[in-house]
């Protein structure tokens, strides 16, 4: 069975949203991943510059074949979020696929992460799963 390489990213501020994520994938059956993103308790937070942070952050998307982005509206307010957009698109030799997920309950998602994404899916494990599976 293939393990798919993972890099989800989120904001630690909606950390609820990251830690269901990454229960729906662990409950799903026939299903092995690996997670590249950056855990709470990383040192990764306590670089010294926004550079030192984009390239730690390089680190942890390099071993990732697709990228997940929690795409609540808050992502739109988010630095971040738009840094490992742009390193997804183009900080590797070849561009790394976006899947946008609207997080439970939301009727919205950033335009920012929209316009990005290549495939858009609800917050339904196997909708997410598929296109993990399409893409990678």
């Amino acid at each position: 069975m293939r393990t798919f390489n993972l890099f989800i990213s989120h904001s630690w501020a909606y950390d609820d949203q990251y830690e269901g994520l990454v229960n729906l994938l662990e409950q799903k059956p026939r299903f092995r991943f690996r997670n590249y993103s950056v855990p709470r308790d990383d040192p990764v937070h306590n670089v010294g510059s926004a550079t030192d942070l984009r390239e730690a952050i390089k680190q942890h998307m390099a071993p990732a074949s697709i990228i997940l982005i929690l795409a609540g509206v808050y992502a739109t307010y988010s630095k971040w979020i738009d840094e490992e957009i742009a390193l997804a698109e183009r900080g590797f030799v070849g561009p790394k696929p976006i899947i946008a997920i609207k997080p439970w309950g939301n009727k919205r998602i950033s335009d920012r992460v929209k316009s990005a994404a290549d495939k858009i899916v609800g917050w339904n494990t196997d909708s997410i799963v598929q296109a993990i599976r399409e893409l990678a």
